[in-house]
């Protein structure tokens, strides 16, 4: 077990706030850890007021182990700068208050589109099922021992794993629509489409290249942006962040998606998907953006 003094950083309200590690990872009941694959390893992390403690079954500990950690939960982000950048109105002091910790992860690219592609007129409790029974039906399965203890997992599913699969298999796990998106992308992503190549190009040619992609729309492809490329200037636009705006900014008036992309870069420039998010989970669990913060 390794551990360290974190501050600025709430493990709950990470994994709770509907990214990606809501869907393919196992909070504990307490909602104070969570349990999640990383490759052919099994990492697990666990707050304890200011401590984070965290282990791992498998080939990744040690350092490396401490740069998963960083890099997962982003642990180097200046929150102070964060907060300052985006607390710019009484709601999202009130946000920012009142869920303090909750950082953006950084996702692998793959697993955070497969994971928004589900998304898509979905809500949490379903896109986790989907993505849970994807990966028992098509994740490669893992045996560890631990101190004499069998430990079996199945990591994310591969996208040439997806894309063997008929659109009726992925259906029946619970895809609806999306299964067809789901085959396509599995399949454009074990071809011709190399996910990772697109972190080098700027924001603008990585979000039309991504819109390219059959199902990816404008609100994916910023998702995958900021929780798989770590773009915290992306802000994607949902229902519940759309109604926030318009009900918070705008008087109540209907806006296009491309005026609220204008006035989240002008407001919260590079940290807008800070803002995005912290403004999601304070409307989301409000339901009226008033009761959350």
């Amino acid at each position: 077990m390794r551990s360290l003094i974190v501050s600025d950083f709430d493990l709950a309200h990470t994994v709770q706030s509907a990214q990606p590690l809501a869907f393919f990872g196992d909070p504990s009941g307490d909602g104070n850890g969570v349990t999640y694959a990383c490759g052919g390893s099994l990492v697990e992390a666990r707050q304890a007021g200011s401590r984070l403690e965290y282990t791992a079954y498998g080939a990744i500990g040690g350092r490396r182990l401490d740069r998963e950690i960083a890099a997962r939960f982003r642990l180097e982000d200046d929150m102070r700068s964060v907060y300052a950048a985006i607390e710019t109105d009484a709601f999202m002091r009130r946000a920012t208050k009142r869920y303090r910790g909750l950082r953006i992860t950084k996702n692998g690219p793959w697993e955070t589109a497969l994971c928004f592609v589900i998304s898509q007129f979905n809500n949490v409790k379903r896109i986790r099922g989907i993505v849970k029974r994807l990966i028992t039906a098509y994740g490669e399965e893992h045996a560890l021992d631990s101190g004499g203890v069998r430990l079996s997992f199945r990591s994310f599913p591969e996208p040439e794993a997806l894309a063997k699969a008929g659109v009726r298999d992925l259906m029946a796990h619970g895809a609806g629509f999306r299964a067809r998106y789901i085959k396509a992308l599995a399949e454009e992503c074990s071809g011709s489409v190399d996910l990772g190549g697109l972190g080098g190009k700027g924001y603008e040619g990585a979000k039309e290249a991504l819109m390219e992609l059959d199902g990816i729309g404008d609100k994916v492809a910023d998702c995958i942006l900021l929780f798989g490329y770590g773009r915290l200037n992306a802000f994607p636009i949902d229902t519940w962040v759309q109604r926030a705006m318009e009900r918070t900014y705008f008087g109540g008036r209907r806006q296009s998606i491309g005026r609220l992309h204008e006035f989240a870069e002008k407001r919260w420039g590079p940290y807008a998907g800070y803002a995005q998010q912290y403004m999601f989970w304070a409307f989301r669990n409000s339901g009226k953006g008033r009761a959350g913060v």
